[in-house]
């Protein structure tokens, strides 16, 4: 009988900026081995043009996202809840591990400072995926 994928939550503030490249880097890197989602604990309208700028210039298009907001049940169905920066307002519950990535927020970056802080996700994530979904040797 087959395991279940594990279940990723990225969850910032506005899901404008850092958790939307968190979730569509997670879902490349894991090529479908890991259920990911994002949110955030206040959406903002849209995505950060800045953010959708720089995630297209490594080939993944976030001009169709848009923020979600945070729900309990989201967050109490995955295994791994990374938050970035949304602070106190974002639930836990036992049973699920939490990491905390201090990243700045890509808000009134530009494009180039935006490009930083998707590389340091980048780099964090590939870590996770092979945490979660270790390639057989």
């Amino acid at each position: 009988m087959p395991s279940r994928r594990p279940q990723v939550l990225f969850v910032c503030v506005h899901n404008a900026g850092r958790s939307q490249m968190a979730a569509a880097l997670l879902d490349r890197y894991a090529g479908g081995r890991i259920e990911v989602g994002s949110a955030g604990s206040e959406p903002a309208g849209e995505i950060h043009p800045g953010v959708v700028e720089a995630m297209t210039e490594i080939g993944i298009d976030l001009s169709k996202e848009f923020p979600k907001p945070l729900e309990d049940g989201v967050v109490r169905g995955a295994d791994v809840v990374v938050t970035m920066g949304c602070g106190d307002a974002c639930p836990v519950y036992p049973g699920a591990r939490y990491l905390d990535w201090e990243l700045p927020d890509p808000a009134g970056k530009s494009v180039e400072e935006i490009r930083h802080i998707r590389d340091e996700i980048d780099r964090r994530v590939r870590i996770l995926v092979d945490e979660l979904v270790p390639t057989p040797a």
